[in-house]
């Protein structure tokens, strides 16, 4: 049996969780929205988990729609909503806030929350993934698929480059210094291992956010209505990663598909490599090589936004769906299921607790990368999140592409983004 059977069976099989078992209810049908872009396992051990959920709570049916990728889940819901039929609740980015308060889509679920063991419930989330749930003192929604970027490093490379296999970069100064190191190039000059690789395609502002945090720098305001890329440390941030190329030669020039990364990294192009700690599961499993994950390296600081989806509740449904959506909530972020979700794809369990279940204990004593997300946490900050994020995040986004491709300088690329941002905030200031 192969490791997601495994993993799927266990799944099933569980019937008795620490910490939570679900209630009886009423007959309630619930419709869910997922993205389905997380693929593979992930999107298995979703499945598995409703059915699981269900198998145990006579009366209450669950239709898991397999919606896209993160965008396609929003649109996805957005458009029910318009139409008059949303569903009960969906996993979106956290960022997505701002815009389904502005659409008056979803419930605060701290509203549907009325005894003293769901407040503590509540309470049990770790607070850096708790910053993107929270606006105007009141909680929307609560992390279950969520991330931070970490490092991951070929070993086998450094131990050929003369570079310690456990003691990764710990500063940017030092990535440098082992990018390197860890560049080589063949007899015609042909380079045919970069030493770093971190993508600008699909979420750049993600990881140019963890570079603008360990700067010290913050890229917007709680309140969602105030950005600040033309910050001298964005600036200088920007200027670091395009320098990673042009100046250093370290990272391969233009843009860097996300999507290609993991692959490049497996394949041998790259030493080192910026990407989710979603990825785990799938490096673990198809790096040909001994790798290490470490925390990204700190400027002034360490530091990473958090990444990844949350669960919201619609606006539309009745009381029993509500209650019966507040119930699987509280169930699939419970301890035992949250351990069994982050073993299966490298997700970040969101709750302390769930790292004291003996489930995870094995797992990181197996595996202890598995816990450089969770101790950068620590370190780690709200994801960039405005309202009209997806237009503002645009704004940025082309900003970064202008300056890594060269028709714009790091410095002139930001401040003509936050001059772009402004006309879109003012109106919410």
């Amino acid at each position: 049996m192969n490791l997601k059977s495994k993993l799927i069976g266990t799944l099933l099989a569980a019937s008795v969780v620490m910490g939570y078992t679900p209630s009886a209810l009423a007959d309630t049908s619930l419709q869910f929205y997922f993205p389905v872009a997380v693929g593979g396992i992930a999107a298995d051990t979703i499945d598995a988990l409703t059915k699981d959920y269900v198998s145990k709570t006579p009366g209450v049916k669950i239709d898991a729609v397999y919606a896209g990728s993160y965008q396609d889940t929003i649109t996805k819901a957005l458009t029910a909503v318009r139409g008059g039929n949303p569903p009960q609740l969906s996993v979106i980015t956290s960022p997505s806030l701002f815009t389904l308060i502005d659409e008056d889509a979803i419930i605060a679920i701290e509203d549907l929350v009325t005894t003293d063991e769901e407040r503590a419930w509540l309470k049990g989330f770790y607070p850096a993934f708790m910053e993107n749930s929270t606006t105007g003192g009141k909680i929307y929604s609560v992390p279950f698929q969520r991330s931070t970027p970490v490092l991951y490093y070929n070993k086998e490379a450094f131990k050929k480059a003369g570079l310690d296999p456990n003691k990764p970069p710990a500063t940017w100064d030092e990535m440098v210094e082992y990018g390197k190191k860890l560049t080589l190039k063949d007899a015609s000059g042909k380079v045919t291992q970069w030493g770093v690789r971190i993508p600008s395609s699909g979420f750049p502002y993600w990881l140019f956010q963890a570079l603008c945090t360990e700067n010290d720098t913050f890229l917007m305001n709680g309140d969602g209505n105030e950005t600040y890329f033309d910050k001298p440390g964005a600036i200088e941030a920007l200027q670091y990663m395009v320098d990673l190329s042009k100046k250093h030669k370290v990272m391969a020039p233009g843009v860097n598909e996300w999507g290609t990364t993991p692959k490049a990294f497996f394949e041998g192009e790259t030493a080192m490599m910026w990407t989710t700690t979603g990825n785990l599961t799938n490096v673990r499993k198809n790096a040909p090589f001994d790798f290490g994950v470490a925390m990204l390296p700190a400027k002034k600081r360490r530091g990473a936004g958090v990444g990844g989806g949350n669960f919201y509740i619609f606006k539309g449904s009745s009381d029993e769906q509500n209650k019966a959506s507040l119930e699987f909530l509280k169930w699939i972020t419970a301890p035992e299921q949250a351990a069994r979700w982050t073993i299966a794809t490298g997700y970040i369990a969101p709750r302390a607790d769930a790292w004291e279940t003996q489930t995870m204990k094995d797992y990181v004593k197996d595996f202890p990368p598995a816990l450089v997300a969770k101790k950068q946490l620590e370190f780690a900050t709200a994801e960039f999140s405005t309202h009209e994020n997806l237009k503002v995040t645009k704004i940025l986004n082309d900003a970064l592409l202008a300056a890594i491709t060269g028709t714009k300088t790091p410095e002139k690329s930001l401040q003509d983004a936050q001059k772009k941002a402004e006309k879109v905030l003012k109106a919410y200031r």
